[in-house]
């Protein structure tokens, strides 16, 4: 099964956050370690998928189950020491602001092993994003099998931001 172009779907009602980006840019999910390494961590290796965010060139989504779950990890005792709330605050009003928030529709044909990761190919499954950007091994196991199906798994390190797809390698 082919996705159909999934910014047409968020654009169509599915998202309810961002107007500004056009119904042409590809859709992503990104998961939360990925989420830390863009705006808590700042990591060098996720430096194109931010830009891309940013310029709106890449449209990503969000779930009331993935927010809730970032939520949580921001208050576990690692991050609470580091973060003040006014900076965790100031996060989440970015993210929210580069971010569609939809309502999880669908549960996606492939199965994760590690079921907390599940929010998130479903949530790709639901919106037919074309990207999932993850560093998690039991959703990068999941990669081959969701290709046939449109969605591409891959390390955000590996997003080229060029034409020839979202999860496209850097040459």
């Amino acid at each position: 099964m082919a996705f159909p172009v999934a910014s047409q779907r968020v654009a169509q009602g599915m998202g309810s956050d961002r107007g500004a980006a056009s119904g042409t840019a590809p859709c992503a999910v990104i998961d939360t370690n990925v989420w830390l390494d863009l705006f808590v961590f700042e990591d060098p290796a996720v430096r194109r998928l931010a830009q891309a965010l940013h310029s709106g060139a890449l449209v990503a989504v969000r779930s009331p189950r993935t927010d809730a779950e970032l939520q949580a990890v921001l208050a576990r005792p690692k991050f609470a020491a580091k973060l003040p709330q006014a900076a965790v605050a100031a996060l989440t009003q970015t993210w929210q602001a580069l971010t569609r928030n939809v309502e999880t529709s669908d549960s996606a044909p492939w199965i994760c092993r590690d079921r907390d990761d599940q929010k998130f190919l479903d949530l790709a499954f639901s919106v037919r994003a074309q990207a999932l950007f993850t560093k998690d091994r039991a959703l990068l196991r999941l990669a081959r099998r969701a290709r046939r199906d449109g969605l591409q798994i891959s390390a955000p390190a590996d997003y080229a931001g060029r034409n020839d797809g979202p999860g496209a390698a850097n040459p």
